[in-house]
């Protein structure tokens, strides 16, 4: 008789970034459902009290992560808190600016590297004595189909998913002698406000609807539809669970096979 492998989180500590809404939020809920003891960070008040409110078993903080210190700072006290740390998801990603390179400002430049690279490394960095003194440990890393090709008017966000690429492939290769396994998620379109805003502003842009946007990336799709949330959190769950064991530096698009 052949033994289904286990989705279930129990005992496990884990901490999602960027987390109080979204794809993040789903992913937290999930984990705590499957058994885990959960950590989350975020920047948005509001957000983080609702949490607390309709979750309190999730534990909250604040934390901007374009801030080395403000990130590193939230990671000792998140990991401290649950006494280490087994699984890690880097899910912070912000949009950036939407417009030519020639017309961007270097500070918009530099904040979306932080926020969607930067602060991946920093909390790997920060995780790896926790993880190594629990014997190993899981990190998924949220990229975005555009790390896997090139959108116009997006470079500092294309650039950065790229970027969380790179940093999960040589980390697998630096950390899986320590038990530490690292992948990448690339969504697609993901259903959601944060959608709705680049269809808006990549409306404005080319001058068209966010009817004929929304059209396009649809049509891209063999699939004919859009991501959920909960189909990222559903990969997530399989790449730090038992079942995911033996994976580790490989990137998975999730995105209805709009590539």
């Amino acid at each position: 008789m052949i033994e289904l492998p286990s989705l279930e989180l129990a005992g496990r500590r884990a901490v999602v970034t960027a987390a109080a809404a979204g794809i993040g939020l789903v992913i937290a809920k999930l984990f705590a459902a499957a058994g885990a003891r959960v950590e989350i960070c975020d920047l948005n008040d509001g957000n983080l009290k609702a949490v607390t409110e309709t979750t309190p078993s999730i534990g909250v903080s604040r934390c901007d992560l374009a801030d080395a210190g403000d990130v590193e700072r939230f990671a000792r006290d998140a990991f401290g808190r649950l006494g280490g740390v087994d699984i890690l998801i880097n899910n912070a990603g912000i949009e950036g600016p939407i417009e030519s390179i020639e017309t961007m400002k270097v500070e918009e430049w530099n904040r979306t590297l932080a926020v969607n690279l930067t602060s991946h490394f920093l909390l790997a960095r920060t995780a790896l004595p926790y993880m190594r003194q629990a014997g190993g440990g899981a990190i998924v890393n949220i990229s975005s189909v555009a790390g896997l090709t090139g959108y116009p008017f997006r470079a500092p966000y294309n650039a950065s998913k790229w970027g969380v690429i790179g940093l999960t492939k040589s980390l697998a290769k630096e950390l899986g002698p320590s038990g530490i396994r690292v992948n990448a998620i690339c969504p697609g379109t993901v259903e959601g406000d944060r959608l709705e805003r680049i269809m808006a502003a990549k409306a404005r842009g080319r001058s068209t609807t966010v009817t004929a946007i929304r059209s396009q990336m649809v049509g891209d799709s063999s699939l004919g539809k859009t991501v959920r949330p909960e189909d990222i959190a559903a990969m997530a769950l399989f790449l730090v669970s038992n079942a995911g064991a033996s994976i580790s530096g490989h990137v998975f698009p999730v995105d209805a096979d709009a590539m």
